[in-house]
């Protein structure tokens, strides 16, 4: 059983997001998936298996938290299709069956992939008690994400905001079921992004996400109504960084980014 680890949205390694990623037969228990991520230890790992010709789907795929298993993850399905693609198993677009329906990735011949994944639906909501404590600064607005993402939307009032957040992560697992995401407006575009996020999802495991692309399915409507424009790019300020193109065309977000193998090896046990 292959394993590798790739850094996805990033066009070079130790940067972006790593994920685990293993191409199997069959999906073992969800025990033994949950041993495996916990044992890589990575924000996700993900696990696929091919499916048979002439269905919706090309390969059925679930993703791990070191701690539970989650509804979206666009790393890790970067990471994947990267894998796929870079070994020669699959050639072209990639349909990939998930929690979340079909999610297509599409490759470039600038070896960058675009996903196709369900844009996330806001509703405003009051500021929870606790939350401004949690995260140590006050937001200017807040927003469910619906329930593939799970997470808070939180508005911050600037980018130095965003950087300067040291959140208690314990207190900030109860105010959603996933985590948090905390947004600004980009200080500075002519940088190359138009909005900063971090993401903290305590829940699931995961103190501070490097790079997360399912995050992005709710921030590029929340920035598309602001800036007037549908095409964007956003920085996640994580310290491992990462940069995700976003577009919105109604109810789907294309993602697009880069990935770069850094480990293969061989799962023995």
């Amino acid at each position: 059983m292959r394993i590798r680890i790739v850094d996805a949205f990033t066009d070079r390694p130790f940067a972006g997001n790593p994920a685990g990623v293993l191409l199997l037969d069959a999906f073992p228990g969800d025990d033994r998936l949950q041993n495996i991520a916990l044992e890589v230890n990575h924000a996700e790992t993900a696990f696929a298996h091919p499916l048979p010709a002439g269905g919706e789907a090309d390969w059925a795929l679930r993703w791990f938290t070191p701690a539970a298993e989650v509804d979206l993850c666009g790393h890790a399905t970067l990471a994947t299709a990267h894998v796929l693609h870079s070994t020669g198993v699959h050639e072209g677009p990639v349909r990939f069956a998930t929690r979340s329906g079909v999610l297509v990735a599409t490759p470039a011949e600038d070896g960058s992939i675009t996903l196709d994944f369900p844009t996330a639906p806001l509703t405003p909501v009051t500021l929870p008690d606790g939350v401004t404590e949690a995260l140590g600064t006050e937001p200017l607005s807040a927003y469910d994400t619906g329930p593939h993402v799970g997470d808070l939307l939180l508005e911050l009032p600037d980018e130095k905001s965003v950087h300067a957040l040291r959140p208690d992560h314990r207190a900030l697992g109860a105010h959603s079921r996933r985590g948090v995401i905390a947004t600004a407006r980009a200080e500075n575009p002519a940088l190359g992004y138009d909005f900063v996020s971090r993401c903290f999802f305590p829940n699931v495991g995961i103190d501070e996400d490097p790079v997360t692309g399912s995050a992005h399915t709710a921030l590029a409507p929340f920035w598309a109504e602001r800036l007037g424009r549908t095409t964007l790019t956003g920085l996640q300020a994580s310290p491992r960084a990462g940069r995700v193109r976003t577009e919105l065309r109604g109810e789907r977000t294309l993602l697009g980014g880069r990935a770069v193998t850094v480990i293969e090896g061989e799962l023995l046990v």
